[in-house]
């Protein structure tokens, strides 16, 4: 059962239709009648999407994928997210909203994200039949993958998706990041 927001919590309730025509800037997501804010805006944080989303588009015939930044997700019928980058399969929908799972949905940190705010994403997108989740942290360097088991360090500089030929090297990516 959907919890909805609650006045002494200063949240007011939002309807669905309204949150979809509202735009918002930065975008937002929406959890049952909330609309909540997403942490971005530093430098480290919009570059190492960038070059994640860029990454994604060079190798895109390569790789089968197309990667777009800050689209809205309906993981459920209340629940909107926006992932940093999601990587869809080429042959997925174009949807304004997508509303079928990403091949990779990406969440880049801020240093105000607080990881149990992100295990609710976590588990959005895995209900949601995301087949890989990944995460980076732009400050410490360091990445993470998550599944129904849990969240596990990225141990060996690599990012791949089983059965493709993805492959992220973390070292290149943050070293990009160091030049910047």
């Amino acid at each position: 059962m959907a919890t909805l927001p609650t006045p002494e919590l200063n949240e007011p309730y939002v309807p669905v239709e309204e949150y979809l025509k509202t735009v918002y800037e930065p975008d937002c997501e929406y959890i049952d009648g909330r609309v909540e804010e997403r942490n971005l805006g530093e430098y480290d944080h919009g570059y190492l999407q960038i070059l994640l989303g860029t990454l994604f588009t060079n190798h895109r015939t390569d790789w089968g994928v197309r990667a777009v930044t800050d689209v809205r997700t309906q993981v459920s019928p209340s629940h909107f997210r926006v992932p940093d980058v999601s990587v869809l399969r080429a042959d997925a929908p174009k949807e304004s909203i997508i509303t079928h799972p990403q091949m990779i949905a990406i969440e880049v940190l801020s240093p105000e994200d607080r990881w149990n705010r992100l295990q609710e994403k976590i588990d959005d997108y895995l209900a949601f039949g995301v087949e890989n989740i990944w995460i980076f942290d732009p400050q410490t360097r360091r990445a993470w993958t998550a599944d129904h088991v849990g969240v596990h360090p990225v141990q060996h500089d690599v990012l791949t998706v089983p059965g493709t030929p993805i492959r992220v090297v973390l070292s290149e990516m943050f070293g990009e990041l160091d030049r910047a």
